[in-house]
């Protein structure tokens, strides 16, 4: 993936040869655009949060690429599974390096084990 990133960078093709930009509509440009924009969700940040509502004995675990404007969302009622327990306040937050990592953490704080270690925070 280095390679790739480089050649575009560069204005070399994969094979370290000076070439241009792809022209506009041809499969060669979509797929340059389509790993650039793969590339761009690589890099992004993403959070694993868990939040508690504040009237009932309820726990969230989400992940986000924005935890402030996530909370925002679920304490003024937007999503439809959290929208009966709102208002919330985060209790976990975790940086994670891809989506995919995210994911996997989301779903491990999801499982049994996960939601006791989340209790043992909110006890602590």
């Amino acid at each position: 993936m280095a390679e790739l990133v480089d050649a575009l960078v560069s204005n070399t093709n994969a094979f370290g040869r000076a070439g241009s930009t792809p022209a506009l509509g041809t499969k060669a440009h979509r797929n340059v655009g389509l790993f650039c924009f793969c590339l761009f969700l690589e890099m992004n940040e993403y959070f694993v949060y868990a939040i508690k509502s504040l009237e009932k004995n309820y726990i969230y675990v989400g992940m986000t690429d924005n935890p402030e404007r996530r909370l925002e969302e679920h304490n003024s009622g937007k999503g439809r599974s959290t929208k009966p327990y709102a208002p919330f306040r985060m209790i976990y937050l975790e940086k994670i390096g891809t989506r995919e990592e995210a994911r996997k953490r989301e779903k491990y704080l999801k499982s049994g084990v996960g939601k006791e270690f989340l209790k043992q925070i909110i006890n602590s």
